[in-house]
């Protein structure tokens, strides 16, 4: 009785322990800061699950885009647009097809892509970083050179790659920035999606993708020095475009949810910005990506950089953080002034001229905008 006790107790220790430590962390994984949502859909999702999913593509949908289930749970939405590009992502993901999210920076591609994963295979870890600097090893495999200099090529001696281990394991890979990548190493994905194998020549032998496996690929167009994709290898991907939000509501409710999530996790001393607040600054920036005020009675220059919601939201965190740590704990004018020039100005010679072309004809002008204007002048 003694030793069950005993096991028992070390059990629920070291689930405390876990469970400390996923709390410790700055930024959780989605299945992991999700867990609960998750763990309820899975309970009330009877509807048929293709192979090796943990979802059926309806739960899916729903986790994505948000809903309340039949014993009342509400589930948060980590997607705020147009349902029927979800539908069509998850649908792709279900056949033989890879995905590729496809757009302008800061639409939400990556996370997406997180949440694809979490709620289809309930792990979105199997990631590849895509930069000028990625290889071959990174999407097909490694070798451990200590161990292949003194025994040879031997199991015991590869490193798994995401991507193999997606394979074996039957799970989503995700590739960030695919045109980020050298075109060479981009093409050693066709055999891979075409013929679902990785070769291992050394070895004399190939894995294998098991039921479940598939591949979320995401890709921005805005990016100087981008490597296109080949035709060969666009033909594996189903393409789904995430465009900007469609109107200001959207945009200010994306970046009132997405800034409670990390003021959250930041744990930072100050109080939640108003919604007036995130609305401004997603007035500046709708207004100077768009070149025109949203009465649509004055054109306006537009600067060099993308002025996207992720951008927009990173501007408001930052306010948060000079409120909490040097102001009153209130998000003013003057907090968010540095975060929003340094967001707007990328060029400090032309963007500085549109901004400033900015502030004196809309900004000074707007009613209840003056301590923006103010705070702006000082920094700019």
């Amino acid at each position: 009785m003694t030793t069950v006790n005993n096991t028992q107790h070390n059990q629920t220790a070291t689930k405390a322990n876990e469970a400390q430590t996923i709390e410790a962390v700055l930024r959780q994984h989605a299945e992991q800061q999700y867990a609960e949502e998750l763990a309820e859909l899975a309970q009330a999702d009877t509807r048929q699950r293709p192979p090796n999913w943990k979802l059926s593509p309806w739960a899916v949908r729903t986790y994505l885009m948000g809903g309340k289930l039949t014993n009342g749970f509400e589930v948060s939405p980590k997607y705020i647009g147009n349902a029927r590009l979800i539908e069509i992502a998850v649908a792709t993901l279900a056949t033989d097809r890879a995905l590729l999210l496809y757009g302008v920076p800061g639409t939400a591609k990556s996370w997406v892509s997180e949440h694809l994963a979490a709620a289809i295979a309930s792990d979105s870890t199997m990631l590849i970083q895509g930069t000028a600097g990625t290889d071959e090893s990174a999407i097909r495999y490694g070798w451990n050179y200590a161990r292949l200099l003194t025994e040879g090529p031997s199991t015991a001696a590869l490193v798994v790659s995401p991507m193999m281990q997606a394979m074996q394991d039957g799970k989503i890979a995700r590739i960030e920035e695919l045109t980020r990548m050298p075109s060479e190493v981009q093409d050693t994905l066709i055999t891979i999606l075409s013929e679902k194998t990785l070769p291992v020549p050394e070895l004399n032998t190939e894995i294998q993708a098991h039921k479940g496996f598939n591949v979320i690929a995401t890709a921005n167009n805005r990016d100087k020095g981008v490597n296109e994709l080949s035709s060969a290898l666009m033909r594996r991907f189903n393409t789904v475009i995430l465009p900007v939000p469609d109107s200001i509501e959207e945009e200010v409710d994306i970046v009132d949810r997405r800034v409670a999530s990390l003021g959250r996790a930041l744990e930072l001393p100050v109080e939640k910005p108003t919604l007036e607040e995130i609305r401004r600054v997603v007035t500046v920036f709708r207004e100077l990506r768009n070149g025109v005020t949203l009465d649509g009675k004055t054109k306006l220059k537009t600067p060099s950089g993308t002025l996207s919601t992720a951008e927009a939201i990173s501007v408001i965190n930052s306010g948060l953080a000079m409120a909490g740590y040097y102001g009153d704990g209130e998000m003013h004018a003057g907090d968010m002034a540095a975060g929003l020039t340094g967001a707007i100005v990328k060029d400090p010679v032309q963007d500085r001229v549109v901004w400033l072309e900015y502030l004196q004809t809309v900004v000074k002008e707007r009613n209840g905008w003056k301590d923006l204007y103010r705070a702006c002048q000082e920094v700019i």
